[in-house]
């Protein structure tokens, strides 16, 4: 029989490590459970490396990779993929029957950063304290946030903070996989767009004043387009780095610009009025509010409060104000479907779902249905802006250099023609 090696959480939140021997990964996992332990991590002793511990055990228990043998210390401020990896690190303990304070103790000794060991170290002594973990995450509220907060305070109050552990983590898994392919979607025309740049500055820095000597003579009996390209070449040599200079100090202004009020609100605006991505924008944006009410509702949430939080979920200060309009709408007694309608930014399909939903009794899950529908369009939609964009990008550059080409071209020609 194989010797597995395994780590555990005691009852007590202590992490200890062993070997076992047992026919097969399920076995050994039940034998562990059958000495009061909770698996954090199995692999046969042949299979462990130097890198860390084989997932074998994860397709047992629900997860894989999770406590991961701490090589070295990582450095930082606690992000959001942190954040993500405590929740679900936090909910398979407690489905595993941990306490919450023995739970809270395994994350402190699994922690990778001390960042993070010393947020947990602080919740903890809270906790210990008599505090109820909603209000001990409530002092970290930036990190945190109001929908986490509020999604942990219904946990406590229905008794099933596991379960909406794991919905919190499902939640914001589904966000993070949506704002990745959107990211993803932008990397490939911005390689584009550089090396458009890039080939531009190398055709008229390096290239086209090789044929300055060459055409100094010439005068105006150059075609237009040469002198032209010329004129350009001398213009990027002679003043490239001042033209640098002033490019990044606009960029500089422009970006600050944009993180002000009025410019990003100027920028959002453009955004939601621009033909191809306007829609796109538009939709991104209300599958946050969508998926964030849908789950907040699912879970207990008061409507208003709902409404709220979702509301601030979205990224667009347009879209948020009109959206902030539909709580004190619903509070003075109208229904969630005339106030969301109201708003002008919801399509006739997504009114009809919200409105089935308000009429049967299930809002919530009719706003994670709308979620995903309206997440289905945004992947295709970026999927198609892409099959155009990509393509546009190419024969923009490929017509640039081109030109640049034959303008020198048409300058050489001429020479031959006067040598005529």
């Amino acid at each position: 029989m194989p010797d597995f090696i395994w780590r555990a959480a005691t009852a007590s939140g202590k992490v200890e490590e062993g070997q076992i021997t047992a026919v097969s990964t399920a076995a050994a996992m039940k034998q562990l459970r059958s000495q009061g332990l909770t698996p954090l991590s199995l692999a046969e002793a042949g299979a462990m490396g130097a890198a860390g511990i084989e997932t074998g055990a994860g397709a047992a228990t629900g997860f894989s990779g999770f406590a991961q043998p701490k090589v070295r210390q990582a450095k930082g401020p606690v992000t959001a993929p942190d954040v993500l990896a405590i929740t679900s690190e936090l909910a398979i303990m407690l489905r595993a029957g941990l306490a919450l304070d023995n739970a809270l103790r395994v994350l402190i000794d699994m922690s990778h950063k001390p960042s993070i060991a010393t947020l947990m170290q602080g919740i903890l002594e809270a906790v210990k304290g008599g505090t109820p973990l909603s209000r001990a995450l409530a002092a970290h509220r930036d990190l945190f946030g109001d929908f986490y907060i509020n999604m942990i305070r219904s946990g406590e109050a229905s008794g099933q903070m596991s379960a909406v552990l794991d919905r919190l983590v499902e939640h914001m898994e589904r966000q993070r996989a949506l704002r990745d392919n959107v990211i993803s979607a932008t990397i490939y025309p911005a390689i584009l767009l550089a090396v458009a740049v890039l080939s531009l500055v190398a055709m008229l820095g390096f290239v086209v004043p090789q044929f300055e000597k060459l055409f100094t003579d010439m005068g105006d009996a150059l075609p237009l387009p040469t002198r032209l390209v010329m004129g350009l070449g001398q213009a990027f040599t002679r003043y490239g780095l001042f033209i640098g200079v002033v490019a990044v100090g606009a960029s500089m202004l422009l970006s600050r610009w944009f993180k002000s009020p009025s410019g990003r609100r100027w920028w959002q605006t453009l955004m939601l009025r621009l033909p191809l991505m306007g829609p796109l924008a538009l939709k991104y944006q209300l599958t946050l509010f969508s998926r964030s009410l849908g789950t907040l509702l699912g879970n207990g949430v008061p409507m208003l409060t709902a409404l709220h939080i979702a509301t601030e979920t979205v990224g667009n200060s347009v879209l948020q104000q009109a959206l902030a309009r539909v709580a004190p709408i619903v509070k003075e007694g109208g229904r969630v479907v005339q106030a969301l309608s109201a708003t002008g930014i919801f399509e006739p399909l997504a009114i009809n779902l919200i409105r089935v939903g308000e009429e049967t009794g299930r809002i919530g899950p009719m706003m994670l249905e709308l979620a995903n529908i309206l997440n289905r369009e945004v992947e295709t939609g970026i999927k198609r802006l892409l099959t155009l964009v990509e393509p546009v990008l190419i024969l923009v550059l490929g017509m640039l250099i081109a030109a640049i080409i034959v303008s020198i071209l048409l300058g050489i020609l001429s020479i031959n023609d006067l040598a005529v």
